[in-house]
């Protein structure tokens, strides 16, 4: 088959988990043997054109706009629609797999994939399709609420428009049964899950190399890993609130933060001199392949404290993939790959103390730390594998459509 994605932003120039699912399936299809494009967009201008990455082919368009705008140009960006149509009308796909385009390349860009022919899949990672940001929960978000928060970036037919745009989609693809709901809940249908998987293998590094890694940074015995997007809603500031409790009884405990020391950062610092535990956070930067690999590899327990529905953060699956016990939030799609009591905890980010006490709890028996790490090795290599995710996308691409209710049983 001949697969389009499209994906607002693509690895090397991406900032987001949507971006890394997409690349992963890409390699996954084209391991598979079907034709790949990909069609994303990049902020500067020096990086537009076409390049070949692992072997698949990768055209980056230019746009940028300000925030502020996004309730508009989301719908459809002037700067990307018309070399959008040009490429999928020279390149006639069998199918176009839409992953995030709620940005730079538009919901207009799901009627042009229509357009062609082709069966259109569109992959729901994030609650943009009915909200403006992060819902907290999976319940039905009124207009009134969005007016509330996001006032002049409001706009009262976005999520009208969106759904306009949704009768070009076959099927909707949600990547947790949380997310699921909340589309539901908001007047989307046709949603089938597919959880995101994980190429396992990729993740095993030397023991050498960590200890390495380890020295760089000068990491002891109880490291706990914080990953991702720093923000609130990622519950950067809990996590510095549980270092603090935990330093009491655990006093070498660091928090080693896998992300850009930008902003947001700054404000985490300035938390954590307040709270007097700044010597135990080190940062990283951005890091990825085998240095972000030897990351996880260095900690005792990773943290997933989120404070919002996050749909189904990849953080576990990197975790599980390299043995280690996972303290999540239960917010979200966690709850659907963390076992709680086997393959780490399930906690209320919110409960700081109690999160803190869990967290500790791991760090202090080792026997413990042991067994959740090899049991989330275990559920992650048979339930959450790279491999499954492809082949499940690819019964579904070649299902009817919508009549694939069926899926739902083996998806």
């Amino acid at each position: 088959m001949k697969i389009l994605i499209l994906q607002d932003d693509f690895p090397p120039h991406h900032a987001g988990g949507a971006a890394v699912v997409a690349y992963n399936l890409a390699k996954g299809f084209k391991k598979s043997g079907h034709d790949i494009l990909v069609i994303t967009t990049v902020q500067k201008r020096s990086l537009v054109g076409r390049e070949t990455m692992d072997g698949i082919e990768v055209e980056r368009l230019f746009s940028e706009y300000h925030e502020r705008w996004r309730g508009y140009l989301s719908l459809y960006n002037p700067q990307t629609i018309p070399a959008l149509k040009k490429i999928m009308k020279k390149w006639q796909p069998d199918i176009v797999h839409v992953h995030n385009v709620h940005w730079y390349l538009s919901y207009h860009s799901l009627k042009i994939a229509g357009y062609t022919g082709a069966k259109v899949f569109l992959t729901a990672h994030d609650g943009m399709l009915f909200h403006y940001g992060k819902p907290h929960d999976d319940k039905r978000v009124s207009a009134l609420e969005l007016m509330k928060s996001y006032r002049l970036r409001y706009n009262p037919l976005r999520n009208y428009c969106i759904r306009r745009y949704l009768r070009y989609v076959t099927n909707i693809v949600a990547v947790s049964d949380a997310l699921k709901r909340a589309l539901n809940n908001n007047d989307i249908s046709n949603v089938h899950v597919i959880h995101n998987g994980i190429d396992v293998e990729r993740w095993i590094e030397p023991e050498e190399s960590v200890e390495t890694f380890k020295k760089h940074y000068g990491l002891g015995d109880s490291v706990i890993l914080f990953g991702g997007r720093l923000s609130g809603s990622k519950g950067a500031g809990k996590m510095i609130e549980a270092l603090d409790i935990i330093v009491k009884t655990i006093p070498n405990t660091q928090l080693l933060i896998v992300g850009q020391k930008d902003a947001y950062a700054q404000k985490m610092l300035v938390q954590a001199q307040e709270r007097g535990v700044v010597d135990g956070i080190l940062f990283t930067g951005w890091i990825s392949g085998h240095i972000l690999h030897q990351a996880y590899h260095a900690a005792s327990v990773v943290a997933v404290p989120s404070l919002y529905l996050d749909p189904f953060p990849t953080v576990n699956l990197e975790a599980m993939a390299c043995n280690k016990p996972v303290v999540a939030t239960c917010f979200g799609g966690s709850v659907e790959v963390v076992s709680d009591g086997i393959t780490g905890y399930i906690v209320d980010p919110f409960d700081v103390p109690t999160m803190a006490a869990k967290i500790a709890e791991i760090l202090k028996d080792k026997e413990k730390k042991k067994v959740f790490g090899q049991a989330g090795y275990e559920k992650v290599t048979k339930e959450f594998t790279l491999e499954k995710q492809t082949a499940t996308y690819e019964r579904i691409f070649v299902s009817s459509g919508k009549d694939a209710e069926s899926l739902n049983t083996v998806i």
